[in-house]
């Protein structure tokens, strides 16, 4: 099955090719200034990269799935209409990626069956306990519940690190951490996502690069009553925070860390808050699990800030877990770098979205559901 997976983000479109099973067989990746208009810019930027033929499924990630759509599904009108929904709590991404969808669909034809595969679908295990906010019960009925994000990314973390631990997916605790641009920890327990710190968007809970993070909701009400409008609160908070909020310079952690080495106290403040907040976070899931058994680091910080594993592991050695120095410092992805004797594992596991974003378009035309599906469904018989 030659799989076509496109990855678009708010300023970035990624595509990845393999023939299932087995491995990449082709790539390319693309930008454009976030202030540029990516709806129009994508159907030239994926004419121009040159993609490769046979192409006999696309698969998509798709940010946010609201509370319709908890696992993937083949794309037909109604779920276009269902992504175009969420395009409020999503601005920066599913309508690019919807975009995408129409794009792809008219290079490649009527007959290619495309895959959404949602980011919200791996926490469709969440307890009431866990998704339902404490306002007006009303809410939940309007759709106001935690959805969790970065969940492709976290379901094939849990896959790798069950081999990783020679157990079988079912039988261990996690805490996954993915650390990028956004950053969020999930608690998942045999294998089900239990409780995650993104809620009804991606902007609650770690501070990340340059979203705030949780804070007090009467911060946001504050600044409404003293002049800042709807819409410059919400750039503020998803845009002007975090990291490049605190640091006055830069969301990227490797440019934090560069500024610290030279003794800038704003970075070093960033970093320590970051630090702090995902220190807490992991001790919360390590609570709702009852222990745990494996810590994984994933993202792009994940797999390669050393000092924020050594920080954050430091302030759980009371778990006992033991950190090998040697190990952390490496530049070896999918290992464990807990010292000999830790009873908790430390897994360091490079994030692989695309690959399983291809494993979910092969589980959904494999399936005898998906197969009846796409004998009838719009986008094996009429041009998206």
């Amino acid at each position: 099955m030659k799989v076509l997976v496109l990855n678009v983000g708010s300023s970035t479109l990624k595509c990845w090719f393999q023939d299932m099973p087995g491995g990449k067989i082709w790539t390319a990746k693309k930008e454009w200034k976030s202030s540029e208009n990516g709806e129009a810019l994508l159907p030239g930027l994926l004419r121009s990269i040159g993609l490769p033929g046979e192409i006999e499924i696309v698969g998509h990630r798709i940010v946010h799935g609201g509370p319709k759509y908890r696992e993937s599904v083949l794309v037909t009108d109604e779920v276009r209409v269902g992504i175009a929904a969420e395009e409020e709590f999503a601005p920066a991404h599913n309508r690019l990626q919807l975009a995408a969808i129409d794009a792809i669909g008219h290079i490649v034809g009527r007959g290619v069956p495309q895959v959404a595969v949602f980011d919200t679908a791996f926490h469709a295990t969440l307890a009431p306990s866990a998704y339902v906010y404490p306002g007006p019960y009303a809410w939940l009925e309007q759709g106001i519940r935690r959805y969790g994000f970065h969940g492709i990314s976290v379901q094939y973390s849990t896959r790798r690190a069950a081999e990783l631990l020679g157990r079988p997916v079912n039988a261990s605790r996690l805490i996954v951490c993915h650390l990028g641009n956004g950053a969020s920890v999930t608690a998942v327990a045999n294998g089900k996502s239990v409780d995650t710190s993104m809620g009804f968007t991606p902007l609650e809970g770690l501070m990340m690069g340059t979203r705030s993070g949780s804070i007090d909701p009467s911060i946001p009400t504050y600044l409404l009553r003293h002049g800042t409008s709807a819409d410059e609160l919400d750039n503020i908070l998803n845009r002007q925070s975090g990291l490049l909020g605190v640091s006055g310079f830069s969301g990227d952690m490797r440019e934090i860390l560069q500024a610290i080495s030279q003794g800038n106290a704003r970075a070093r403040l960033a970093y320590d808050i970051y630090a702090h907040r995902l220190t807490r976070e992991i001790g919360a899931m390590l609570a709702v699990l009852g222990g745990v058994d494996a810590i994984v680091f994933t993202g792009g910080i994940g797999e390669n800030c050393v000092p924020l594993r050594q920080d954050v592991c430091a302030q759980l050695g009371f778990a006992g877990l033991k950190l090998d120095a040697g190990r952390n410092a490496s530049q070896d992805s999918d290992q464990n770098i807990a010292a000999g004797g830790s009873p908790v594992a430390v897994l360091v596991i490079r994030a692989d979205e695309d690959g399983e974003i291809a494993r979910e378009c092969q589980r959904v035309i494999s399936s005898s559901s998906g197969a009846r599906q796409l004998s009838n469904s719009p986008a094996a018989t009429s041009s998206t």
